[in-house]
C-alpha cells in the first residue's frame, strides 16, 4: 500500500484539506460547513505540510484573484468516463461556463449529459479540476458537492454574474 500523505490550511473561503501519493495530488476538499460536509483524515494518512507548498500557493493565488490557471502534478483516481469528463472540465476556460450538455457534447457522447453531471459529482480535486464552471441548461447553478453558496462565490471571483 502506497502512502497518502496529507495538509491541511485554512483560505480566504475555507479549511482546505489536500492529499497525495508523494508525486502528484490526488484530492482536494473543501470544509466549507455545507454540501459534503468535513472530511475524516483516515488514520494511516501522514500529515506532511511541506509536501504541499506549492499547491498552497497555487490554491491561495487563485482564491485572491491572482492565478487562473493551475500548474501541479495531479492524478485523479476514477473510471475512464469520469478522467475523460475531468480532461473536458480543465479545458473550460477561467471566466467562461459549461452546461452539462455542452460537456458530454464535448467528450463525444451527446446523450450523457447526466453522466457528466455524476462525473462532476466525484470531481476528487474541485477547484483545479473545475467542476465549479459547470452549469445547468439554462445557466442556472446546479449540483455542487460543497453547496452551491461556494459554487456562486467560485464563479463570481472569475467574473461570472451568477442567476440569483
Amino acid at each position: 500500500m502506497k502512502n497518502i500523505y496529507y495538509s491541511r490550511f485554512t483560505t480566504s473561503l475555507c479549511e482546505v484539506v489536500v492529499s497525495g501519493n508523494g508525486e502528484s495530488l490526488t484530492s482536494l476538499h473543501l470544509n466549507t460547513g455545507s454540501g459534503a460536509g468535513p472530511i475524516e483524515i483516515p488514520d494511516h494518512w501522514i500529515r506532511d505540510d511541506s509536501m504541499f507548498k506549492e499547491a498552497v500557493r497555487q490554491i491561495n493565488e487563485y482564491l485572491a484573484g491572482e492565478r487562473r490557471n493551475f500548474d501541479l502534478e495531479i492524478a485523479p483516481e476514477g473510471t475512464d468516463f469520469q478522467k475523460m469528463v475531468w480532461a473536458e472540465l480543465c479545458r473550460i476556460p477561467w471566466g467562461e461556463t459549461r452546461t452539462y450538455r455542452e460537456v458530454a457534447e464535448n467528450i463525444g457522447k451527446a446523450k450523457a449529459f447526466r453522466a457528466v453531471g455524476a462525473a462532476n459529482s466525484k470531481n476528487p480535486l474541485p477547484l483545479i479540476i473545475p467542476c465549479h464552471r459547470v452549469v445547468g441548461s439554462n445557466g442556472s447553478l446546479t449540483g455542487f458537492a460543497m453547496g452551491l453558496d461556494l459554487k456562486r462565490k467560485l464563479l463570481e471571483l472569475e467574473g461570472i454574474v451568477c442567476p440569483s
